[in-house]
């Protein structure tokens, strides 16, 4: 893998890559019409690239921001709908959710997230993941999987309770509740928050810092920090097997359609465990 075919057009469908100087290598979600959201296909890329950015010769440092409004408005209803439907559908995904995260963890190559906007789902996941994270002021941070109608698994659990503790994680993942830029510094789920004016400046000084630094030392100092992250690997499993095992239940089709028509869902008044 070399910079011209991870720097291609089309190579990754929903994001656009491109190789800046220095060995930076910017990747932004761009699906403008809809707020970044995460259809199947950039949902696929959105996993696959870390592993083609870590083979990649010439890479010294990886940028991810958003297009547009925001960094991203999560999945698209579209495939939640057909995730909650085809068993195929759902298996696909759920390797997917599993690689994305490892393939995060595992990318050798430092990444820095430039936050603005909302910042829902698969961008979540990223955007908390990297090595830096940078959120402007009015950042939206979110993970609305309860709303859903399913558990908080994706990135929630591995990830949440290591940043901003235990009792703040069960807070904002348990009631859906969302987290400004501006909070989430204050209570460690990101790096730095900066006005939102000076949000991609900071992040591409990050960028270049890190770019700039020995190779060796920079990634081997992440790999050796990530272990913390892979301990919490069975944590991480379970969560994302009972979300995927709530797709196959009659909440998440009741929190889908309350979201399509914009009102209170009404899910089931009990569990059956």
């Amino acid at each position: 893998m070399n910079l011209q075919q991870l720097t291609a057009p089309g190579a990754y469908p929903g994001l656009h890559l491109t190789a800046h100087d220095g060995g930076i290598l910017e990747v932004v979600i761009r699906a403008e019409k809809t707020l970044n959201s995460v259809n199947a296909d950039a949902h696929r890329a959105l996993t696959q690239v870390w592993r083609d950015i870590d083979a990649a010769a010439g890479v010294r440092c990886v940028l991810i921001r958003g297009e547009g409004r925001g960094f991203s408005s999560g999945g698209d209803f579209s495939l939640i709908e057909e995730m909650s439907s085809d068993f195929t559908a759902l298996a696909r995904v759920w390797r997917e959710a599993r690689d994305l995260v490892y393939n995060v963890i595992n990318c050798g190559k430092p990444i820095v997230s430039a936050i603005h906007g909302p910042c829902v789902g698969a961008g979540l996941a990223v955007a908390l993941l990297s090595d830096v994270s940078v959120a402007a002021r009015t950042a939206r941070i979110l993970d609305g999987h309860v709303r859903l109608g399913v558990a908080a698994g994706d990135h929630a659990a591995i990830i949440w309770p290591l940043l901003c503790g235990l009792n703040k994680a069960k807070y904002h993942l348990m009631t859906g509740e969302p987290v400004s830029g501006e909070e989430a510094e204050r209570i460690g789920l990101v790096s730095l928050c900066v006005p939102d004016e000076e949000l991609l400046d900071r992040a591409w000084k990050v960028a270049r810092t890190l770019a700039a630094g020995s190779p060796t030392a920079v990634r081997w100092t992440k790999y050796a920090l990530n272990n913390w992250l892979r301990a919490m690997g069975p944590t991480f499993d379970a969560s994302l097997a009972l979300e995927f095992l709530g797709f196959t239940g009659p909440d998440v089709r009741e929190g889908l359609s309350s979201l399509r028509e914009k009102r209170e869902p009404r899910f089931q008044e009990d569990a059956p465990i």
